[in-house]
């Protein structure tokens, strides 16, 4: 898909959606501006970049009555992953809560993803040129459904989220469908099983706000998905924990370290058993 006719259909998704929206942003447009930088790009158990360091500029938009856009892209900073390596992400997706308040409450988000790979971004089935090098589309799409439980546990700050993803190919015939020379698809079906903590630290000043640490665990079934067309199997992929804060710089700027560390249960999805890589986000509220 051409990526300016993408970026136009979004916008234009987001603006039909405030018409359904129940309230808009109050005082106009709200959202954050992001840059962050990854010592390595690992997304649900794969290794994207091989080890390679990336950085992730994004731009999220809160359009009210629980509606959100936002645009986010992956880039590695090293040469050679151009063609199959940088990706943008299309984000479109709504958030509610039942019973907000109660022991019962059930925080969602649904949310539908267009991942444009733009080098290789076209409809044609593509496969794997004579001289090795991958043509066509290997645009994927995605469904997911979000819920989070933040005050079913007797511990404070303690959340269980449950994540259901759909993925799959912008066209079933390309290298990451039905035409896969290592035998897999994108299609399928991922849960993840996450549990976060924030801990509160007191800060120096009677006025100053309650540092958070966020830790962070979680676990997927991977239900045979391979984003990259790989052969994936249908199993227990991997587990990540990970240990961040966020501190405010004023101004509407933060800054948000993070270190995380990825068990790897399942080959098929990285060969490494072990993947340790660090974080920091630049951020910016308006």
């Amino acid at each position: 898909m051409n990526k300016g006719i993408l970026v136009v259909a979004v916008l234009l998704l987001a603006a039909a959606s405030l018409g359904y929206a129940q309230e808009p942003a109050a005082g106009g447009l709200h959202g954050s501006v992001d840059v962050t930088y990854l010592s390595k790009y690992v997304w649900r158990g794969f290794d994207i970049y091989d080890d390679k360091s990336a950085v992730q500029p994004s731009v999220n938009l809160d359009l009210g009555g629980g509606v959100g856009a936002s645009v986010m892209g992956h880039r590695a900073n090293t040469s050679g992953f151009e063609m199959t390596g940088e990706r943008w992400d299309y984000y479109l997706h709504y958030s509610n809560a039942i019973n907000p308040g109660e022991k019962n409450a059930i925080h969602y988000r649904l949310g539908y993803v267009y991942y444009n790979y733009p080098d290789m971004s076209s409809h044609t089935a593509g496969g794997i040129s004579k001289a090795g090098i991958p043509f066509g589309s290997i645009d994927l799409q995605e469904l997911h459904a979000i819920f989070s439980l933040p005050n079913i546990l007797p511990v404070k700050g303690l959340v269980p989220t449950y994540v259901l993803v759909k993925l799959w190919p912008s066209n079933s015939g390309t290298i990451v469908g039905a035409n896969s020379p290592w035998g897999g698809t994108a299609s399928g079906f991922a849960h993840i099983f996450m549990l976060d903590y924030g801990i509160p630290v007191k800060s120096g000043g009677t006025n100053k706000p309650e540092q958070v640490i966020n830790l962070h665990s979680e676990v997927v079934f991977n239900d045979g998905v391979g984003p990259n067309g790989a052969n994936v199997d249908h199993d227990w992929s991997n587990a990540v924990f990970g240990i961040s804060t966020t501190f405010d710089l004023g101004g509407n700027f933060s800054l948000t370290p993070g270190v995380y560390h990825q068990v790897t249960m399942d080959k098929s999805v990285n060969t490494d058993n072990d993947e340790t890589w660090a974080s920091v986000g630049a951020t910016y509220k308006f």
